[in-house]
């Protein structure tokens, strides 16, 4: 019997909904507008097109849009201004320094001269540290999309054994640590990990974050356990003709949906979690910002 499809992009669609609702509420009984703000250094086309779409999608809930784009050129210290103005600026409640930055930028200390409260990516080194001790944070994105449908499909993960494949600290890292504030029991597996097969068919939770093409396979999943494939892999599609390309994801779906109980697809599982987790945390941080309470179902 084949397992239960998780729908990332209707669930994606709930939570911009639950979003939107409380942008309206936010306006009405409040007077206050949240604000996202992202910024984008150089011409990166992937990039361009992720930010477009954050645009896109920013202003579809109500909330202001704001985006700074600028060259590739652009000095360090500029960048560092133009971020510290944004964290000076009221209307803002979300930053976004959309990643990867040109080679003469330094990452972490651009990511950490962001505010942590207004750090709605979540990598800022406070929120990684408020997180890892099960305190209060903003949460990566793409983390805390996976829990949310987590939540969704089992209710409760008090108890359940996961093991999450990839240790990044943009997801597995976070991801271990999410499940671990609800109460799962976490092993996070990766590269150097010993049989590492029979580990993950120990799991009633599989969170793949490895980077690799369709590496876990039907035969390292137990039996009815669920699995979260973040992995987005770019393959040669011969079979729609020459040159053509095709996403996969760090699971062989054909074989492990045989096996497991529930799993998400690619494209069209955690995906389209992402920026609606990032609108979340947009909306989150205005209401810590101003005091009120959070929206219910939108947080960790």
């Amino acid at each position: 019997m084949s397992a239960h499809i998780i729908d990332g992009k209707k669930f994606a669609e709930k939570v911009r909904a639950k979003v939107a609702d409380h942008v309206t509420r936010l306006k009405e009984e409040n007077g206050i507008t949240p604000g996202l703000a992202v910024v984008l250094v150089g011409e990166d086309p992937a990039s361009q097109v992720y930010v477009r779409n954050k645009h896109k999608s920013t202003v579809e809930v109500g909330m202001n849009s704001f985006e700074h784009r600028l060259s590739a050129e652009t000095s360090e210290a500029d960048l560092l201004a133009l971020i510290d103005q944004l964290n000076t600026d009221p209307a803002v409640h979300g930053i976004l320094c959309q990643l990867p930055l040109p080679r003469h930028l330094n990452e972490e200390l651009v990511i950490n001269s962001i505010l942590p409260e207004k750090d709605v990516d979540g990598f800022h080194i406070s929120n990684v540290g408020l997180l890892s001790t099960g305190q209060k944070s903003m949460v990566p994105c793409t983390p805390l999309g996976c829990l949310m449908m987590l939540r969704d499909y089992h209710g409760s993960l008090s108890g359940m054994n996961a093991v999450v494949v990839g240790r990044s600290n943009i997801v597995g890292k976070p991801m271990a640590n999410l499940l671990l504030k609800d109460s799962c029991t976490v092993t996070i597996a990766h590269s150097r990990t010993k049989n590492i097969e029979a580990l993950c068919r120990t799991a009633d939770i599989v969170v793949a974050a490895v980077g690799r093409p369709e590496m876990i396979t039907g035969d390292w999943i137990g039996k009815g356990a669920t699995v979260i494939d973040v992995g987005i892999n770019r393959v040669p599609a011969p079979e729609k003709g020459e040159g053509k390309m095709k996403l996969v994801g760090d699971v062989e779906f054909a074989s492990v949906v045989e096996k497991a109980g529930a799993i998400t697809p690619v494209p069209g599982g955690v995906g389209p979690m992402t920026i609606a987790c990032l609108l979340a945390n947009t909306v989150t941080a205005c209401c810590r910002a101003h005091h009120l309470s959070e929206p219910e179902g939108l947080t960790a």
